[in-house]
């Protein structure tokens, strides 16, 4: 019940904030002349849509286990953020050709912004590190990829403001060619966060390993439980937002099968426990 709280809210901040924040940098950008300012908008509107899919994609990856898919859901939210991704290196080209456009077709046309755009990309700065850094603290709490791919939506938003800061600060003291050159810069931080994004999803997706740190925790957590002579074999890989690890241990040769039934038993249950992102482990015994 508190994580569905959790992640009502945060969908629920997410929207307004970037539904507020993009009409406040569209009407600074429009009003003061300022082609950054209004490129950062629309990437801030693509924020709206990637809070909504990373919502969809978190309350599907939560659903019980079926007879169709007797794993669970978990890699719906893998593929929430995959398409978090794709939405962020199309908004990205998108900035990226308007930026180019302006510097090759319209460098005779180009304005001086006023100061309300700078104004703008302040509040831009402030308002998305703050959601930011909210929105990665509640996603690492739920271990959810989607809500972490949200969080970079607005780590690059407000990146993308320092950019547009920088072009139209610049632009007011005499180089006006710097509000696109500005466009472009934002077009790589976005283009980076999208790759990082999709990356992270495409090795979620393809039974990766949970890493190094984590086998080397497990295996000593394992090998310090009663009756574990040794771990033969340890792998992990990533399902969604979940691990699954198979396992074989030794255990005396001289005891009952009973016996090695049981110290596997208190083995999973054990892990399981002290392990939460851990959704199943599955143990084979072997005669030390």
């Amino acid at each position: 019940m508190e994580e569905q709280k959790t992640i009502h809210r945060l969908s629920r901040i997410g929207i307004l904030g970037n539904v507020l924040l993009a009409g406040f940098k569209l009407f600074a950008g429009i009003l003061g002349k300022s082609g950054a300012m209004v490129s950062d908008a629309v990437h801030s509107l693509s924020d709206v849509f990637a809070t909504l899919i990373a919502y969809i994609g978190v309350q599907l990856s939560k659903r019980q286990e079926d007879a169709e898919h007797p794993y669970g859901h978990e890699r719906l939210e893998c593929v929430a953020s995959l398409i978090l991704g794709l939405i962020l290196a199309g908004t990205g080209v998108g900035i990226g050709y308007a930026g180019i456009r302006k510097l090759i077709y319209g460098q005779e046309a180009l304005e001086i912004p006023t100061v309300l755009p700078l104004i703008a990309a302040v509040v831009s700065i402030v308002v998305k590190e703050g959601m930011y850094r909210y929105t990665m603290y509640y996603a690492q709490k739920l271990d959810s990829a989607a809500f972490r791919a949200d969080a970079w939506h607005h780590r690059s938003d407000a990146l993308s403001s320092v950019g547009s800061f920088l072009g139209i600060g610049m632009a007011r003291i005499g180089w006006p060619i710097m509000d696109p050159v500005a466009g472009l810069i934002i077009c790589i931080l976005i283009l980076k966060a999208a790759f990082d994004i999709i990356k992270d999803a495409l090795e979620r997706m393809l039974d990766t390993s949970g890493g190094t740190v984590l086998e080397q925790e497990i295996k000593a957590f394992i090998e310090a439980q009663p009756g574990v002579v040794r771990v033969d074999l340890l792998h992990t890989r990533q399902f969604g937002s979940r691990v699954y690890a198979d396992l074989e241990i030794a255990v005396d040769r001289n005891i009952s099968l009973i016996d090695a039934h049981t110290i596997a038993e208190n083995v999973h249950s054990r892990v399981e426990e002290h392990f939460p992102n851990i959704k199943h482990i599955m143990i084979h015994v072997n005669p030390a």
